[in-house]
């Protein structure tokens, strides 16, 4: 398993732009960002396989979220634009050993501990 550290999270205004990075990935783990907010269930926002691979991206989070990986620095990122205050959750990044994409939580093993992201006026 991988030991996974996020960071980049924080106060926001709808309509601003924060970037998460997740710090401790590895060339052969898919990548993937979730969030949860309060009372409901952990989503699977985005997922990439490697450098230059096609991404998944949650319907809400397409067109303003921008996953992306620097194998060389062992580090992924979540680049939010726009910012809702209904994107207002704990934000995790995960990964798996394999070169597949999924945006189901019970096929990720390696987990870091969130970071939260708050979206309000």
């Amino acid at each position: 398993q991988l030991q996974l550290v996020e960071s980049g999270g924080g106060l926001v205004q709808p309509g601003g732009s924060l970037r998460l990075s997740c710090k401790g990935t590895d060339s052969d783990y898919v990548i993937a960002w979730f969030r949860q907010a309060p009372g409901k269930e952990r989503e699977a926002i985005s997922c990439i396989n490697r450098v230059g691979g096609t991404p998944f991206y949650l319907d809400s989070a397409r067109g303003r979220f921008t996953i992306s990986r620097d194998d060389a620095k062992e580090t992924a990122y979540l680049q939010m634009n726009d910012l809702k205050p209904e994107d207002t959750a704990v934000y995790y990044c995960a990964a798996r050993p394999t070169h597949y994409c999924s945006d189901s939580r019970r096929e990720f093993g390696s987990w870091g501990r969130g970071t939260q992201v708050t979206v309000v006026s």
